[in-house]
């Protein structure tokens, strides 16, 4: 395949890769107390370095260390920064049978201070164990901060508005990037659940109901990731646009129609990673607003299910969505992580790399 020389590549995947059974074991072993904490960052180490190789092997020119040492893909930041608790969220997941399921998210009960590392030993171990490919960090956007339990957030926070504490959590993301591009990283991608949702009627007349302006929260939100990806310098920003993503449950549905050009013209990411894995996910042709300087990631991969889908289908819709974007700016990849938390999505390990497999194949076909 012929790289690019900067990310996104081709083939991609979104970050977390499900963990392997004795990683699984080892988290519940600590939990209670039968392991110690070094014998659990031995298993972490172990299942890391698997990981990579076997992303590697596959022909991936980017890797993630599989998120293996998290519990979920936010929970990290919220365990590093004073000021940060957990309480349920306003919101559900959702799947196709009608099943609901409550979950918990960040919660502001005080100034936010960052007190221990986020994401920098995690890439260093990363970049240790790499040998060929690109090493990816990924993070929660600053909005998954907040969403979740809209003005409820910050009612015990001491901050005034919203605007005061994206303030000061944004300034904690940027740190965080440079601290990042200091260690070599030059590729971070942001996990953004939010605008999408605000890209449906049915949450948009919840959030009102909730007592909170769709209009409002969207532009703070943009505002918002302009603010965390800010001075990066050289470091390659993508954002992750993700309807949910729980053991193959999902938080909305709808197509970008309604957000598109706001959120294409107006967000600075050099690329935007984008759900396209069901009929749930609306058409191609928001992809028109996207400005000529910015590549986008098909996610018509699902990790959600374990069928593997055939390669002259994704090639047909590589070039159906080529209508409203220039095919030599498209990359493919799943449409989210195979496991957002320790518990991974309904899909085994073999059907994980034969999903993996397919995309670097497909790449290959379609850019050479």
């Amino acid at each position: 395949m012929i790289a690019r020389q900067n990310p996104p590549f081709r083939a991609e995947h979104i970050g977390s890769l499900l963990r392997p059974r004795a990683l699984k074991n080892a988290f519940k072993a600590h939990a209670v107390g039968d392991i110690d904490d070094a014998a659990f960052e031995a298993s972490k180490d172990e299942a890391i370095r698997d990981v990579v190789a076997m992303q590697e092997s596959l022909g991936l020119e980017m890797v993630t260390d599989g998120e293996f040492r998290r519990k979920s893909y936010w929970g990290h930041w919220v365990d590093a920064i004073d000021g940060f608790s957990v309480a349920p969220s306003l919101f559900r997941f959702y799947d196709g049978g009608g099943a609901e399921q409550d979950f918990i998210a960040a919660d502001c009960v005080g100034p936010i201070r960052k007190t221990a590392p986020i994401s920098t030993e995690e890439f260093s171990f990363l970049k240790s164990v790499v040998t060929s490919a690109e090493p990816k960090i990924t993070m929660p956007s600053p909005s998954t901060l907040h969403f979740w339990r809209l003005s409820k957030t910050i009612a015990d926070s001491g901050y005034a508005t919203d605007e005061a504490f994206f303030d000061a959590l944004c300034a904690i993301f940027r740190q965080e990037i440079a601290d990042l591009a200091a260690l070599g990283c030059r590729y971070v991608q942001l996990d953004e659940v939010p605008l999408i949702m605000l890209g449906s009627p049915a949450i948009c007349d919840q959030v009102r109901y909730l007592g909170s302006d769709p209009g409002y929260l969207l532009n703070l939100y943009i505002e918002a990731m302009n603010a965390a990806v800010r001075h990066r310098g050289d470091v390659v920003a993508g954002m992750h646009m993700c309807r949910g993503n729980f053991r193959g449950k999902w938080l909305s549905e709808g197509g970008y129609d309604l957000i598109a050009e706001q959120v294409f013209q107006l967000v600075d990411v050099d690329a935007f990673m984008l759900e396209y894995d069901t009929e749930r996910a609306g058409g191609f042709e928001p992809l028109r607003h996207v400005p000529d300087d910015k590549t986008v990631v098909l996610g018509i991969v699902s990790s959600k299910v374990p069928e593997v889908e055939a390669a002259e289908d994704l090639k047909r819709r590589i070039e159906d969505a080529a209508q409203y974007i220039d095919r030599d700016r498209l990359s493919i990849s799943p449409q989210c992580g195979f496991a957002s938390t320790v518990a991974g999505n309904p899909v085994t390990e073999d059907d994980e790399k034969a999903k993996l497999a397919t995309l670097v194949q497909v790449a290959e076909d379609v850019w050479g």
